[in-house]
């Protein structure tokens, strides 16, 4: 692009920046020359960069800063200063205390009692070795006439001795690394800081102009709709919570009411509920997080209690051998944080009466269990659940809310194919095609629920069709990560930029 047309783009910011523009000229030297404030000079560069007129290299400097006591020293000088000015005729130590601190006077007396001063009855006078000390110090005093902060690389070879021993010195000086931006000029750079930039721009149309017509004969400044713009990133919900609120209103949108329930559950509707023996490996410590405080909980609905534990020990009426063994209401009541979102089917189906039929429930929820941490498992898990129960639900009706569902998570490709499920059967997994990966993966179970879990709970037979689709993993891909634990980690740089579920 010709100079002359770079001039009729250009911001007010930008023309009041380029007349200060040269090479290694950073963004504070240029405020200072332009009056304009740092963030200012720092906009206009950058969109100069993007004009191509300058490259800004980034680079780290040090700076003199004035601290505590540097701060009084410009107003006083230093303590050393005036205390040899003051001693030029003889002084009591009395006196010196109308213009130092008592600290002061003793470090003084301590630093020039050699040789600079004579010290005899309380009396304190210079030598002649003191008063060429004395203006050797006011030459090193006048640091503190310079405009801080201060360019560290920019102070002489004497002035950065003299910096040097000040800053070993309490509360006088600070030495602070800012990072910075240095200016390279381009070509065109260099021609626009020799071109004409007088000529006035009008920026905006005003009603005023309009109604009055005095936009005629103006020259407006050209705006370039194709230049880099900083990106913005939106207040937003953290990207897994978005995909969360998406799944749920999947299932509202089919009709489905949302259960909810506490994290801890007492084993007995996490395990006895679902027809899951009370010595069966699950129930392990290794499998499962135990409360320790409070241990146990209490077991409600009696009616219910007593169906459970009958069909555990003979199979009550549901047409089961049960277990074949007795039932312990003690394990029963151990608090556990909960393996699975089943338990608050199992809860719901407790509380359903025969006029609530048809009933349909989802929940999205998280769950604990004692896995090893890797990329592909966590101890904590989401996991979507659903249950219909309809005396006329049959297996179709599973397999048709599967594909719905999945179909609208993005993988239009769904099987389902036999399988193995201790509260369902039959049984059957959920599978999706990767469009990506071009390959089959499973990402959740689902089945009929067994006699007795449904009998024991809603007191009759009933059909329930329910599934239990892995969350985290559905929304890997969507996201592109690789590794599971990037779904739950507080990296800040990683939420900002995470794009948003669009579905």
């Amino acid at each position: 692009m010709k100079v002359e047309q770079v001039v009729k783009t250009l911001h007010p910011l930008e023309r009041k920046t380029v007349p200060h523009l040269k090479d290694d000229a950073d963004e504070l030297e240029i405020a200072k020359n332009s009056g304009l404030k740092q963030v200012e000079v720092i906009r206009a560069l950058q969109w100069l960069e993007n004009k191509k007129a300058l490259q800004l290299k980034k680079q780290t400097k040090d700076y003199l800063h004035l601290d505590k006591n540097g701060k009084l020293y410009q107003k006083k000088g230093l303590p050393e200063v005036r205390f040899l000015q003051t001693v030029q005729k003889p002084t009591a130590i009395k006196q010196l205390s109308k213009v130092l601190e008592k600290s002061e006077i003793n470090v003084c007396i301590g630093m020039f009692r050699k040789d600079s001063i004579t010290f005899d009855k309380g009396i304190i006078k210079i030598t002649s070795l003191g008063k060429k000390t004395l203006n050797t110090l006011k030459n090193n005093q006048t640091i503190f006439n310079k405009e801080f902060p201060i360019l560290y690389d920019n102070l002489s070879k004497t002035e950065k001795q003299i910096a040097d021993s000040l800053l070993e010195r309490k509360d006088i000086f600070k030495l602070k690394t800012r990072k910075t931006k240095l200016v390279k000029l381009s070509q065109l750079g260099k021609e626009l800081v020799k071109a004409d930039l007088t000529q006035e721009l009008v920026e905006n149309v005003t009603t005023g102009m309009l109604k009055n017509s005095t936009w005629k004969g103006k020259t407006f400044r050209q705006y370039d709709v194709e230049i880099n713009v900083p990106t913005i990133y939106p207040g937003k919900r953290h990207f897994t919570n978005q995909a969360i609120d998406y799944v749920k209103k999947i299932w509202l949108e089919l009709g489905f009411k949302e259960m909810q329930g506490p994290l801890v559950q007492t084993g007995f509707w996490n395990f006895d509920a679902l027809f899951t023996a009370q010595d069966h490996p699950v129930r392990d410590m290794q499998d499962t997080y135990y409360i320790k405080e409070p241990r146990t909980g209490k077991l409600v609905k009696p009616e219910v209690v007593q169906r459970v534990k009958k069909t555990h020990e003979n199979g009550w009426t549901t047409g089961s051998k049960g277990w074949q063994y007795k039932w312990n209401p003690e394990e029963a009541m151990r608090n556990v944080l909960r393996t699975h979102t089943t338990c608050l089917s199992a809860r719901y189906i407790s509380n359903l009466k025969k006029q609530d039929l048809p009933a349909k429930f989802f929940a999205v929820g998280k769950n604990f269990r004692n896995e090893t941490l890797d990329w592909s498992h966590l101890f904590e898990l989401i996991q979507v659940e659903g249950i219909v129960v309809d005396p006329d639900a049959n297996f179709r009706n599973l397999i048709g809310y599967l594909k719905n569902f999945f179909i609208r998570m993005g993988y239009p490709k769904v099987r389902v194919r036999p399988g193995y499920f201790p509260y369902t059967e039959p049984s059957a997994e959920v599978d999706v095609f990767h469009p990506v990966r071009k390959e089959w993966m499973e990402l959740g179970g689902s089945g009929i629920f067994r006699p007795e879990l449904t009998k024991p709970l809603f007191g009759t037979e009933i059909p329930v069709i329910a599934w239990g689709l892995g969350f985290d993993r559905s929304i890997l891909e969507y996201y592109n990560l690789a590794d599971i634990r990037d779904l739950y980690k507080n990296d800040l740089e990683q939420i900002k930029q995470m794009k948003l579920w669009l579905k």
